[in-house]
Order: structure tokens, then C-alpha cells, then sequence
């Protein structure tokens, strides 16, 4: 499966890949491709079949800065390309992606858990679940899975911090409130909320030791 950033280039100058506006009309079903598959990008450009083993195909990941040579098939321009989207407004291409540092929480300085915390992870078991499904229905698959891969998995939420939307779908909130920050601090303060169906836990520092347990129950109680 190809990954968000994707595009493909003749190796004579032409770089092709789908804009917002193009991403759009595929989120909502106007074109029926996939933005970040090269053999969807060759065949709206008018690259189709055989003829798109012409093209150069790369990925670049604009928060890691990862650029990666997917196939070769015509004059090497990778090194113009690497250039090319270090250098790309991708304002332009998802225009509620934020670019900003990843946070690893297991290297910040452990923190000792507070009432503050506690209340932040009791918001967390409330809204948790609809992160997936209110990025995946605003920028689509392939731009949800990149970002996700790239800060870890454990917490969808921290994941959303990436994508600045006035309306998250599924979980009610102010427009142009992010629902899920309560985690996002969490994350940043260097704690990982963990779940396995009865217990909640927070684990920091470097080697992820759990240094807080709760139960669902004793979490919405009032602390």
C-alpha cells in the first residue's frame, strides 16, 4: 500500500500527485481514486496501464522528512524530488495537516501523576474511540496511517494534535476545540494511557514502566 506523500514524476521535470482540491473530490467520492496510490496518480495523469512503468514513483513523510525511491523506471531525478517535497507547502495538500516535532513521551523526565492527570484521563476513557473515524472521514486513509505510523500507535489521540479540525465528527464538542487534547497532554507531560477493558494505566519513562493503575469504575467516580 502506498503512503502519504506519494506522487510520481516522467524524470524529465513533470511531478505529479493529487492536491487538495483533487483529494477532496476523491474523499467525496466525485473521482473514484486513491491519492496516495502511484497507479491511481499515473492513470488520472494519463499514465495508464503498461504506460505507468514509465514513471519514477516516491513517498516522502513530511513530519519524519523520510524520502523513499519506490521504483525506478526512468532518469534518476530522486535527489530533485527529495528537494522538491522538503520544499512543498503542504498546506497545500491537506490543508489541516499541522507540521510540528514528535513528542516521545518515554524520553521526557518521568513526572509524578496528579489530580490533574487523572482528570485528563478520565476525559480520555469518555472520548477516545472516535479519533480514527473523524480523521479517516476528514483527510482519508492513507494520511491517517502515515501519521499514525510516525508517532506510534499506543494513542490515537496524540495522533490528532497532527490535524487542526474545526468539527471532529462522533464525539461532541465546541467547533474549533480539539475533543481529544486531554490525552494530548497527557502525552506530552510523558504519560501513556493504556486499556485492557477494566484497568487504565499510565506508563512513562524510558522503558514505558506503568506507574499509575485506576480501574474504569473508580475513574468516573468523582476524585
Amino acid at each position: 500500500m502506498c503512503r502519504f506523500f506519494s506522487l510520481v514524476t516522467n524524470g524529465k521535470g513533470r511531478i505529479m500527485y493529487f492536491d487538495w482540491e483533487l483529494r477532496e473530490k476523491c474523499i467525496k467520492k466525485e473521482l473514484n481514486y486513491e491519492p496516495d496510490s502511484h497507479t491511481s496518480i499515473a492513470d488520472y495523469f494519463g499514465f495508464k496501464g503498461s504506460k505507468e512503468d514509465t514513471l519514477n514513483k516516491y513517498e516522502y513523510n513530511p513530519l519524519t522528512k523520510n524520502f523513499t525511491v519506490d521504483q525506478l523506471n526512468t532518469i534518476n531525478d530522486s535527489k530533485s524530488i527529495e528537494s522538491f517535497c522538503k520544499k512543498l507547502d503542504f498546506k497545500k495538500i491537506i490543508p489541516q495537516l499541522i507540521l510540528k516535532p514528535i513528542v516521545h513521551p518515554f524520553e521526557l523526565k518521568p513526572k509524578k501523576v496528579g489530580k490533574k492527570d487523572i482528570e485528563l484521563l478520565k476525559q480520555w476513557d469518555s472520548v477516545g474511540n472516535s479519533v480514527w473515524d473523524s480523521v479517516r472521514d476528514s483527510v482519508g486513509n492513507s494520511v491517517w496511517d502515515s501519521v499514525g505510523n510516525s508517532v506510534g500507535n499506543s494513542v490515537w489521540g496524540y495522533t490528532s494534535s497532527f490535524f487542526n479540525l474545526p468539527k471532529w465528527k462522533y464525539v461532541k464538542h465546541p467547533e474549533g476545540i480539539n475533543p481529544f487534547q486531554c490525552v494530548i497532554d497527557l502525552w506530552e507531560r510523558g504519560f501513556v494511557p493504556s486499556f485492557d477493558g477494566k484497568v487504565w494505566r499510565l506508563h512513562s519513562g524510558e522503558n514505558g514502566k506503568i506507574i499509575f493503575e485506576i480501574s474504569k469504575k473508580d475513574l468516573k467516580k468523582d476524585l
